[in-house]
This record gives C-alpha cells, sequence and structure tokens, in this order.
C-alpha cells in the first residue's frame, strides 16, 4: 500500500498534524497512542509546544523508544528562550486521567480502529467529553478507498476491528459534535487516482474537530470533573531553557567573558600597533566588527560630556583598598612590581554585544549578575569588567603581597564613567 503514495502514507498523516501545528501554534499538546514516538520526535523541534506528552498501552514500547526524545547536546549548548517538557505515559484511551485535561490539540492517527466499537463510545466520552481539548485530530483509513490497494483482503490490518466508510466516519463524527460541543471538518491524506476522488475520497480519512465556546466552555466544566489519575508515568524530561536562572546565567557569563575578550584584544592590538586574527573582533563573524565600531560611536557621542572626568582619572589615584590590593596609577614610583590591567566598561559591552544586551536586559543587570561571579573582577564603583592585560609570571614575595599594584587602563576611560542615556531601565526580576 505504502508505494502508492508519495511521501509515504504515514508520512502524509504527520505532516498533516505538523501543518496544523505550525498555523495553530498549541502550547500543550497529546498524541493519543503514541507508540513508537514517531510523531512525537517531529514535533519536540516546533517550540511554540512547551508540553508535548504520548499516551500508548504498550509500556514496553515506549520504553524502547522513549529516550529519542532526550535533548541532544546542541539543546545544552545553545538553550533557547522556549520551555518544553516531554511526557510520556502508559494507560488506555478509555480510561480517564485529569493530568490531560484541557489541552490545546489532541491527536488520534490511525488509532480508533484498533478498538472496539463498545471501546469507541468510551474513547469519545474521555476525549471529547472528559479531556476536553481546544481541537482534536483523528485520522482512521476509509474502507472506499480499499478496492484500490492491490492484494488487500479484508482489514488493512490483522488487529483492525472495523474500517469505516466515509459516511460511518462522518455519522460518528456528526454524533460526538452534537453530544460534547464540538465543531468538525472532514478531510485527508492520500489522494485517490484521477478521477475516481470524487467517489471514494482520501485513502486515509482525517476529522479536524475544534471546541465551540473556546477556553470558557472547558472552564464550566472544569468543577465537575473527577480527579481520576489512571495512567502510569514513564518518561519525563525538561529540555535546557533560557527561563532556568542558572542557565541564562551561564550562558550570559560565557558572552560576557568572550566579548570582553575580544575587545582587549583589539585595543592591545591598537596600542602596539599589531594586528591578529582578533582584529576587528573576528570579521569573519560579521557581526564583531560592527559591534566594535558601535562602540567606538558610543564612545564618541560621549566624549563631550566626560572629557573633564576623563582627564581627572588619568592622574588621580584610587587609593581605596579593595580585598587587599590597592589600585595605583601607571606612574606610581614606588610601585616595582605591578600588573596592567585593561578595563572593559559595562556600558560598552553592553551596547556592542547583542546577545549580552538581549540576556541582561540593561547595563544595571549586567552590572548586578557580575557582581556575584566570583570569577570576574569589577572595577571600585562596578561600572567596568577588569582583564589582566597580559599573563605575567611574578615572584611569590612579602614585598609583592604588600605592594602589588593594579592598573586599570581603558580606551573607553570616559564611557565607563558616563553610562549611555539611551540605557532601558528594567527589573531584573522581571526578566528572568
Amino acid at each position: 500500500m505504502e508505494p502508492m503514495f508519495t511521501p509515504a502514507l504515514h508520512r502524509q498523516r504527520h505532516q498533516f498534524v505538523i501543518d496544523f501545528v505550525k498555523r495553530k501554534k498549541p502550547k500543550k499538546v497529546l498524541d493519543l497512542g503514541c507508540c513508537e514516538c514517531v510523531l512525537l520526535k517531529q514535533l519536540k523541534f516546533h517550540r511554540e509546544i512547551e508540553l508535548l506528552v504520548g499516551l500508548d498501552i504498550d509500556g514496553v514500547q515506549i520504553k524502547k523508544k522513549m529516550h529519542g526524545l532526550a535533548p541532544i547536546s546542541t539543546d545544552y549548548l545553545q538553550p533557547s528562550y522556549d520551555q518544553l517538557r516531554i511526557e510520556l505515559y502508559q494507560g488506555s484511551v478509555t480510561e480517564k486521567d485529569a493530568r490531560l485535561r484541557g489541552f490545546d490539540l489532541v491527536t488520534s492517527i490511525e488509532l480508533i480502529e484498533h478498538l472496539t466499537l463498545a471501546d469507541v463510545e468510551l474513547f469519545s466520552e474521555v476525549v471529547f467529553g472528559y479531556l476536553t481539548p481546544e481541537a482534536v485530530i483523528v485520522s482512521t483509513p476509509n474502507s472506499d478507498f480499499n478496492p484500490f490497494l492491490p492484494g488487500l483482503v479484508g482489514f488493512r490490518h490483522i488487529d483492525h476491528k472495523f474500517e469505516w466508510t466515509r459516511a460511518e466516519f462522518k455519522s460518528w463524527a456528526m454524533k460526538v459534535c452534537l453530544q460534547y460541543g464540538y465543531e468538525v471538518e472532514l478531510t485527508g491524506v492520500g489522494q485517490a487516482p484521477p478521477g475516481q476522488r470524487e467517489r471514494v475520497g482520501f485513502c486515509s480519512q482525517i476529522g479536524v474537530f475544534h471546541r465551540l465556546g473556546g477556553k470558557e466552555r472547558y472552564n464550566m466544566f472544569d468543577e465537575d470533573a473527577e480527579d481520576v489519575f489512571s495512567y502510569t508515568l514513564l518518561y519525563s524530561i525538561i529540555y535546557p531553557s533560557l527561563h532556568d536562572n542558572n542557565i541564562l546565567r551561564r550562558v550570559l557569563m560565557c558572552e560576557v567573558v568572550y566579548w570582553a575578550e575580544k575587545l582587549k584584544r583589539r585595543w592591545i592590538a591598537e596600542e602596539t600597533g599589531e594586528r591578529d586574527d582578533t582584529d576587528y573582533l573576528c570579521q569573519a563573524e560579521g557581526e564583531g566588527g560592527e559591534c566594535f565600531r558601535a562602540s567606538e560611536r558610543h564612545v564618541d557621542t560621549e566624549e563631550t560630556q566626560t572629557a573633564a572626568c576623563g582627564a581627572e582619572m588619568k592622574t588621580l589615584v584610587d587609593q581605596e583598598e579593595e580585598d587587599g590590593e590597592l589600585f595605583w596609577r601607571h606612574s606610581q614610583p614606588d610601585s616595582d612590581k605591578w600588573r596592567r590591567r585593561v578595563s572593559v566598561p559595562l556600558a560598552v559591552l553592553w551596547c556592542c554585544c547583542p546577545k549580552v544586551s538581549v540576556l541582561s536586559g540593561s547595563v544595571s543587570n549586567l552590572r548586578l549578575l557580575l557582581m556575584d561571579e566570583p570569577g570576574v573582577k569589577l572595577s571600585q564603583d562596578g561600572s567596568a569588567m577588569l582583564l589582566n592585560h597580559q599573563e605575567q609570571d611574578l615572584d611569590d614575595d612579602d614585598d609583592e603581597e604588600e605592594h602589588r599594584a593594579d592598573l586599570e587602563d581603558s580606551p573607553y576611560a570616559e564611557a565607563r564613567q558616563c553610562p549611555p542615556s539611551a540605557e532601558p531601565e528594567e527589573d531584573w526580576e522581571a526578566n528572568v
């Protein structure tokens, strides 16, 4: 039967569901009779879905296939803002379970023909009367099409209890609509030969049910629903997401350190007159050069306002002790051992790195995050990130402990003192 159709008939059924998901963007999707989880494995890539659930009576088959739904390495390396939880249950579609109520979409692909007619009535009551999803997609074989399937005798599968004609399927669908408050659109996949389409319809007939009254109708019956828990949870996984504050911090820190080092090496290359593979923030990356040029434009904009305080910064000595270290100017005569540090203003980092600005929300939020990171060194006022100018081997002696000094160098000193006026001040907690 399958070679008659291109793509294969089962692929067309799954694509029908995927196309529906793309159009309607449901957040909670339940696949009844998920079996080998083939449809679920495709749906997990549509990240408008936040909860993806499969139900099948064959727990052994679920356990064999469930690990194919686990996150892959890129999900951990590049987490997105989208949230996704996947759950797999063992149970019968003729039994109720309160955990699966109120979904946006329930799919039943080639399932009901495996039930007895008595169980089909229970199926209707559970799915449409108890679970009450906003939409239901039901597909089942069209027996009117069977004469066109070469060598077929009887039903299409040995486990089928019945196969409905188009009239029988329509009769069942209309009964469901009248009884439980739905409307239905009848369609299908698997085209008949030319000239026969009107007479026999599709190879697989599909009913797309939509609940009348939307969410209001569901809420009206919610209080009367039984809290029954008949299914066994076999598998549950939560995909990494930037909604997780720990993951958000990790990703943000990686971006901050990466771009701060880029800015530092760019400035060092300019100071020494050298150019290497990191010049212009790796032009091969496309956005790097533009990021740095944007930061330079920002500094020029603030230059008039900050010239005075920038000049003062070059001569004053910050004598406040921080973590046992004194910050001295470059020309401090009594300091024969010192390490230079490059100061990367957070305002510049936030302006020139789009991902940092998106993840943090504002310079103030970025500062709060970095203050809690033990591996990050900030300036005394918290306005800049301090990076070692270069790796240096220093002698371990008492004199070094007492007199080691740090120099804050930066071509952006003025910008660091005066944050940009265009910065959106937002509350950090509201952005998490």
